[in-house]
């Protein structure tokens, strides 16, 4: 068990151990994972605080809490397409696969909508850095998507004002930036109809039907790092899951 260090607050370490333990798969979809008291006798915390670890991973959507029972690792639900994106910038320094590129359609400061001030627990200062692309293969337009920053974030990352691809991708490039690592993401999905501007950027007929995804990775401290917003035509869709059949 890893000792508590007085640089983090106590709960995010023992979350984020969690955490880490639940994506390697030391503890599966199903798995019970350690009550408070066993938490607070682990790792030499206050009841209260193991209590807010567990809290912190179902604000995450990694466990749940089954009344008079324990706290249960979910089944995760996770969209390939951003899996591996992360995952072959962190592994290859390409953000996209052969054949794909994207066009960066607009960059600056904009007042955020409501929707993304939300996210990223912009109160006052509605202000924030849109950064809109397109992104193509041979076939035509894989995906429409927008990525949103606080004016923390936005202040100390200048290259993402510019029209320029960034090559190491937008996220790794905050990373670096700011000094900020992501920790985690929170991905939200629906279905509806194309708007007129995305039926035109996604060549689809008028209200065809398109998924949203709305993708938010915070930072170790919880912090809001990225609010990200991709539109995907039908033919894009994928997913994937996995989960025990017992």
């Amino acid at each position: 068990m890893p000792q508590i260090e007085e640089t983090q607050p106590k709960y995010l370490q023992v979350a984020h151990y969690l955490r880490d333990q639940i994506l390697r798969g030391d503890l599966r979809p199903g798995d019970e994972v350690s009550s408070e008291r066993q938490l607070a006798a682990d790792w030499k915390i206050s009841r209260p605080t193991a209590a807010r670890a567990l809290e912190a991973l179902s604000h995450q959507g990694l466990v749940e809490k089954r009344q008079g029972s324990g706290t249960y690792v979910r089944n995760l639900e996770i969209n390939r397409r951003a899996r591996e994106l992360y995952g072959r910038a962190r592994k290859t320094g390409k953000i996209y696969a052969p054949g794909e590129y994207a066009v960066i359609t607009s960059a600056g400061w904009m007042d955020a909508p409501d929707h993304v001030a939300d996210a990223l627990g912009l109160v006052k200062d509605r202000r924030a850095v849109q950064r809109r692309r397109i992104t193509h293969n041979q076939d035509g337009p894989v995906a429409l998507s927008t990525s949103w920053f606080a004016p923390a974030v936005g202040q100390r990352a200048p290259k993402l004002l510019e029209l320029d691809r960034i090559q190491e991708g937008t996220l790794l490039y905050v990373e670096s930036a700011t000094g900020r690592q992501g920790s985690y993401a929170e991905d939200r999905m629906c279905a509806r109809p194309a708007t007129d501007a995305e039926a035109t950027d996604l060549q689809l007929r008028e209200g065809e039907p398109v998924l949203v995804l709305q993708h938010l990775v915070l930072d170790m401290e919880d912090r809001p790092l990225e609010f990200a917003e991709a539109t995907y035509p039908p033919h894009r869709w994928a997913f994937e899951q996995e989960y025990p059949l017992t």
